[in-house]
């Protein structure tokens, strides 16, 4: 058989084994951030597939440097997966404003998403304990006696965002039918509604 074929098939197979295996973590085990442990569900099938593959000869045929880059292919793959499905449906505002209007029949106000994201958001999706913990496990930031504090790791990866957001983000984009480069700084009109700073 073609080598190109047999790199086809192992890739077919990387594939459905990253689906078993994904389906049965987020299913059967205890998980503390989708992305994580999706791109271990990634590594996991690379080993599989690729101890499988060797037991079975089935990449004979292929170099060194194309069995690197056939690993790194379904490595990259599993990656792409894990940030573009799991991780979006997990977090996206976007998905969920879509699933709210199925839920309420099809149509919600406009002037009513507002209090949907305050009143309902925020509740149903757990949005401060998941925030809270994914920045726990990321190790950015700390609580102690109540006070949320950055690390140094989440000092330095606020510092970038900040500068990423105010530098290279658009000047110019499209909010409900006018640009603005609002969003290059969300806090220039911020306001505390009371001091909820740790003391």
């Amino acid at each position: 058989m073609n080598k190109y074929v047999r790199a086809l098939l192992a890739t077919v197979a990387f594939v459905a084994v990253l689906l078993v295996v994904y389906y049965i973590h987020m299913r059967h085990f205890r998980v503390e951030v989708v992305l994580y442990a999706t791109i271990l569900d990634a590594f996991i099938a690379v080993v599989i597939v690729a101890g499988a593959g060797f037991a079975l000869r089935a990449f004979n045929g292929l170099n060194r440097l194309e069995l690197i880059q056939l690993v790194l292919i379904w490595l990259l793959g599993g990656y792409l997966f894990a940030i573009s499905v799991p991780t979006v449906i997990d977090r996206s505002l976007s998905f969920y404003i879509l699933e709210k209007l199925q839920q309420r029949g099809g149509g919600i106000r406009e002037d009513a998403f507002r209090q949907v994201f305050t009143d309902e958001y925020v509740r149903e999706h757990h949005l401060v304990e998941v925030r809270l913990t994914e920045q726990l496990q990321s190790g950015t930031i700390e609580i102690h006696d109540g006070c949320v504090r950055l690390t140094a790791r989440g000092e330095r990866l606020a510092g970038f965002s900040r500068f990423y957001r105010k530098n290279l983000l658009p000047t110019h984009r499209l909010l409900m039918g006018q640009y603005t480069d609002a969003l290059t700084d969300p806090f220039r009109d911020s306001r505390m509604s009371s001091d909820y700073r740790c003391q």
